[in-house]
């Protein structure tokens, strides 16, 4: 996969939904892609702004000829942050 046909479908695909992609781990010899966005409003990311560009993503590329796995996230805590929040709900 070509990285800036790649970058420039992420990057239009976040503008609409009114993010930038903040990250891209590009790793072309396994054909896996973490995308990670954010806003630069300080509001958060929703799981419609990941859903719309990773939807961008997969009418741009043809899977059976690109075969690739993408990810699309947003910056926010850690796993370990996650895990403690869940520890003290389940409380």
């Amino acid at each position: 996969m070509e990285k800036d046909k790649l970058l420039s479908v992420l990057e239009s695909a976040a503008a609409v939904r009114g993010c930038s992609v903040a990250a891209l781990d590009f790793n072309d010899d396994d054909n896996v892609f973490d995308v990670t966005l954010s806003r630069t409003d300080g509001s958060s990311v929703d799981l419609e702004d990941c859903e719309y560009v990773h939807r961008a993503v997969l009418s741009a590329f043809d899977r059976d000829v690109e075969d690739y796995a993408l990810t699309v996230g947003s910056e926010g805590i850690s796993g370990e942050e996650a895990d403690e929040m869940l520890k003290t709900i389940k409380e």
